[in-house]
């Protein structure tokens, strides 16, 4: 009987450390860990911080433009770096992010690396560790950062169109967030990085003027905040200008995305509809500490819900390349 309860026992054991593996796998993703390059580059996350310190500090609206890039490369082909590549048809050139920056930010951390440690550190893991670091210079908490990504060798524009839209709906959305393993909350968690940064007015002056044929805006919208958009986004004119996602907080990285939901002062479409929706509805109310719901602390989750994000089909072992220039092929 002895024998008999020390077989069961150690199958107790087997399978109580087979689970802690599976979940340390699911936290870190395909390959990646946290730490990777501490023998290989120790010095591989301070000089990507100290990087993206010296251009956000020169220019802060950078921070949301190397977050916003960081989420649209891990939605297309996985967090592979292939938004970096540079040359006709590539994903850089496609539509949706002809209105991003900051590559000169990745650029300027690879030349240093690639003089600290040659051939060793991705584009992939810089693109994943600057958008950490924009968030913590914006007031975000930090997280760790799981490393160890390749770079694609595919970039292609044509590829870009599963990429959230500025007038998707929320049924929309969560079908092109749970293609990529992400839950609703990861959504509404996700898209409140919309906290920091802007938004050109052709992305929402449907909203403004003649809103869906009736000669009049989206009754979604507060109307005195009509007004101010308005004046912002001139019809006919105004199509490039620039609006803060985050009234009256565009450089910080706080919760008051989530209170301008609230109060029906939403830029796009698509963030407005996150509050009309119940299935999304409830996130927002708990990242508001709202009576009756069970909080959660933003700042907190984000963090969680981009080491989700940036696992997304990435490419380890040997598969990629380690590009010696970011914006080339190998």
């Amino acid at each position: 009987m002895e024998g008999v309860f020390n077989n069961k026992k150690f199958i107790l054991v087997f399978v109580f450390m087979l689970g802690l593996c599976i979940g340390i796998t699911t936290v870190h993703g395909q390959g990646t860990r946290v730490g990777f390059y501490s023998r290989t580059c120790p010095r591989a996350e301070s000089i990507v911080r100290s990087t993206v310190r010296s251009h956000v500090n020169s220019d802060p609206t950078l921070a949301a433009k190397i977050l916003r890039m960081h989420f649209h490369d891990c939605f297309v082909q996985g967090c592979d770096g292939s938004i970096l590549i540079s040359g006709p048809a590539t994903e850089k050139t496609a539509f949706a992010n002809l209105g991003l920056r900051g590559y000169e930010i990745i650029d300027d951390a690879k030349t240093q690396l690639e003089a600290a440690c040659p051939g060793v550190v991705s584009c992939a893991d810089i693109l994943a560790l600057a958008a950490r670091d924009s968030v913590v210079l914006s007031g975000g908490l930090s997280w760790q950062v799981p490393t160890g990504r390749r770079d694609g060798r595919v970039s292609q524009a044509s590829d870009v169109s599963n990429l959230p839209a500025p007038s998707d709906s929320v049924d929309v959305q969560k079908q092109k967030f749970a293609a990529k393993g992400l839950n609703t909350q990861d959504l509404v968690t996700l898209v409140g990085g919309h906290t920091i940064g802007t938004s050109q007015c052709q992305f929402f002056s449907n909203r403004l003027f003649n809103f869906n044929g009736t000669a009049a805006a989206d009754p979604a919208i507060d109307p005195s905040f009509v007004s101010n958009l308005q004046a912002l986004c001139p019809q006919n004119t105004g199509a490039a200008n620039r609006v803060a996602l985050d009234t009256g907080s565009q450089f910080k990285f706080d919760t008051s995305y989530f209170s301008n939901l609230r109060n029906r002062r939403g830029v796009l479409q698509s963030d407005q509809a996150l509050w009309n929706d119940p299935s999304t509805k409830s996130f927002v109310q708990r990242y508001l500490g709202l009576r009756g719901f069970l909080g959660l602390t933003f700042n907190v989750e984000f963090g969680k819900s981009m080491v989700k994000m940036s696992n997304i089909g990435v490419k380890t072992g040997t598969d990629g390349e380690i590009r010696k220039i970011c914006s080339a092929f190998n």
